[in-house]
């Protein structure tokens, strides 16, 4: 007993591991609790829904983590060297069952509950009076395109893209369903209305990001692939490529401008005066 005694060491290196162990767990709850950094508000019914599964997959990890982490500290200061002879385990198979279990079922759980929203966005029928636009994606823009007054897109032919005589889209000069398209460089969209997005690309794989709406969705050359959500709140937001896609990744954006019903139907008589001209 003497002689453990004598082989002990310091007790100062496990205290001071548990102390910043604890500051650690106390510092990372309390920027979360006091949301120092946090999104910014949803803007769609969906990105509630997003945010509420958020905070209760939070609230879950996080009981978790914060109970393996108070464990963890405890064990050390509980199991420093007091000079007594170490002793080998391989395991305890029936905890790594029940722990394992335990962790399948509340990832499945929290899965499962999150279907809805992501339902949502990409199998819930349009409403008829959607607002509907083409969004295409290339190295390092992107282009918003609206049907016009005849509610039909016009034609694309790869052939005719040409940006240096504003045609980026390759819009088709002979369909005459294109004659009034609307082509801009921003989206605009009125508030409380559906709108459903088909987005694309011309060249590589780009992601349409916008953080408020709470939705991100890549746009894969080849393919069209249609979104849909609905605004409650007027105002200006930034969107992103959330793909790295080039060297000029980083100067990709656009602006969502969310406008009243009357204001939108004001810009959109603007430009299709401008088409007629």
């Amino acid at each position: 007993m003497g002689s453990r005694k004598s082989n002990a060491g310091s007790a100062a290196p496990a205290v001071l591991l548990a102390i910043v162990i604890l500051l650690l767990v106390g510092s990372t709850l309390y920027f979360h609790i006091a949301k120092t950094w946090w999104f910014p508000p949803a803007i769609t019914p969906v990105g509630h829904e997003i945010d509420q599964q958020f905070f209760l997959t939070l609230v879950v990890t996080g009981i978790v983590f914060v109970l393996a982490q108070l464990a963890l500290a405890w064990m050390v200061f509980k199991y420093r060297d007091h000079g007594q002879k170490a002793h080998f385990t391989r395991g305890n198979h029936a905890l790594e069952v029940i722990w394992t279990t335990a962790t399948l079922v509340i990832f499945v759980g929290l899965g499962a509950l999150a279907t809805h929203a992501w339902g949502q966005v990409h199998f819930s029928g349009i409403e008829p009076n959607a607002v509907q636009v083409e969004v295409t994606g290339v190295q390092f823009t992107w282009t918003f395109r609206y049907p016009g007054p005849d509610g039909k897109f016009g034609k694309i032919v790869p052939a005719d893209i040409d940006a240096s005589v504003e045609n980026p889209l390759g819009l088709d000069p002979n369909d005459p369903a294109g004659k009034d398209d609307i082509v801009v460089s921003d989206l605009y969209v009125p508030v409380d209305r559906e709108i459903e997005l088909m987005i694309r690309s011309q060249d590589v794989i780009h992601s349409f990001f916008v953080r408020e709406l709470r939705i991100k969705q890549d746009s894969v050359p080849g393919l069209i692939i249609p979104i849909h959500f609905r605004v409650e709140k007027t105002g200006d937001y930034e969107i992103t490529c959330n793909q790295l896609c080039g060297l000029g990744h980083y100067h990709m954006h656009a602006i969502m401008h969310v406008l009243s019903e009357a204001d939108f139907d004001q810009w959109e008589r603007k430009q299709e005066a401008q088409n007629a001209q």
